[in-house]
Formats: C-alpha cells, sequence, structure tokens
C-alpha cells in the first residue's frame, strides 16, 4: 500500500514523489480500462469520444483532491466551496453514462487515499459486471418491439388506417404520440408495434406504407437504444 505521512494540521501527504506517481498511475490505468469497456458495451447515438476522455481525466484529477484533502475537514470545505463556482451546463443523456463516471470517481478516490488495491480490484470486478450486462443485455425488451413513425394527411382516419395491417402483423401496437407538421398540413404519428413471430420488417414496411397511401413511414428498430 502507498504510504501516508500525516502532516500538522491533520492531512495525509504523499510520502514522496514516486508514492505520488504511483497513486496517479494506477488511477490511470484503472480508468483507462473502464473507458475501455464502456467503449466496448456502449449501445444507441449517444457515444462521444469528449465523453470517455472526460472519464480518464476524472478518476486521476479525484486521486489529486484526494490527495490533497487527506484527513483535514477544513481543506476538504474550502475546497469544496473552491470547486462549488464551477457550473456544468453538458446534459447526460444515458443514465449509464452517470453509473461510468461515478466509477471512475470511485477508482481515483481509492488510489488517492492509499488504498489502490481497492482502486484496482474494483476495476478487475466492474470488467465482468459491465460485460455481463452488455451481453445478455439483462433489462432489454425484445428485439421484435420496434418504433412506427408515419406521415399522413391531416384529416385521415388514422385509427382505421393502419388496423388491418397492425391485426395482420402485429401481437401488440399503441400509439406514442401525434402532431402536426408542414404547416398543419400532415400528422406525424408514432406507434409502439411489436411485431408476431417471423415477421420480416421489409414485408412489414411496404404494408404500412400502402395503408399510408404512399406517404412517408419509418420502422425504428432497437428504439430502447435511441432517442425518438
Amino acid at each position: 500500500m502507498i504510504q501516508f505521512s500525516q502532516d500538522p494540521a491533520g492531512g495525509a501527504l504523499v510520502d514522496n514523489p514516486w508514492d505520488m506517481l504511483m497513486a496517479l498511475g494506477v488511477s490511470f490505468f484503472c480508468s483507462l480500462i473502464l473507458a475501455y469497456i464502456y467503449r466496448q458495451s456502449h449501445r444507441g447515438l449517444s457515444y462521444s469520444v469528449s465523453f470517455v476522455h472526460a472519464m480518464i481525466i476524472m478518476a486521476v484529477t479525484v486521486t489529486v483532491i484526494m490527495m490533497i484533502i487527506g484527513s483535514n475537514i477544513a481543506r476538504a470545505f474550502s475546497l469544496v466551496g473552491a470547486l462549488s463556482i464551477i457550473r456544468f451546463r453538458t446534459a447526460i443523456k444515458d443514465p449509464r453514462d452517470v453509473a461510468f463516471l461515478f466509477m471512475t470517481m470511485a477508482v481515483g478516490m481509492a488510489c488517492g487515499t492509499g488504498y489502490w488495491w481497492i482502486g484496482v480490484g474494483f476495476t478487475l470486478f466492474a470488467i465482468p459486471m459491465v460485460l455481463f450486462l452488455h451481453k445478455l443485455q439483462i433489462g432489454a425488451m425484445p428485439t421484435s418491439e420496434m418504433l412506427f413513425k408515419a406521415q399522413v394527411p391531416e384529416g385521415s382516419d388514422h385509427t382505421k388506417m393502419f388496423a388491418e395491417v397492425f391485426y395482420k402483423f402485429t401481437s401488440e401496437n399503441s400509439l406514442l404520440s401525434i402532431e402536426t407538421i408542414q404547416g398543419g398540413t400532415r400528422l406525424e404519428l408514432v406507434y409502439s408495434i411489436l411485431a408476431k413471430p417471423g415477421v420480416k420488417e421489409g414485408e412489414l414496411l411496404e404494408e404500412l406504407r400502402k395503408a399510408a397511401g404512399g406517404g412517408k413511414v419509418a420502422l425504428i428498430v432497437g428504439q430502447q437504444n435511441v432517442n425518438v
């Protein structure tokens, strides 16, 4: 374990520069592994290289912050006050991204307080945990569930327009949203549909296009990983 010496004010100081570099190196290496696992297991359209870099930088920065704070309560409060002037305005769309940020922060805290072996152990445990959730798709909905978007003329009876196709090709369907577009001349409908076993997307899309009178239609598969 990295050795720390106590200063007169009650904080913890790194015993020598090599211990500091050791803590920073372990923090960087563990966060690099977590960033790689995040990239490999990411799904959807919200992937950002900047976010991956932020994960790594945050882990190393938290390590330094923990070294500075040590066990000095006054120093901790003063640091919180200094950091409170920072405002984060970037919205994080995926709750999973927040979880990875907390993971890298935990690694940084462990390394910064001298318990680098906890950071390494947590990283080694997190790798199979994340891959397990990713590979087995824990909590995922059936892949046959899709979003159907269609544009139809204003005044059309949309409740009956697709009824026959839905009855023939789907086991479940529900209207999620309806809004006017193109100056109120057309309606855009969004349905959640669950296709029957063996139904092909191309065939279903063609039947829906005919029912819409040749209007614009779209099927979105894997909608649980995208924002609509």
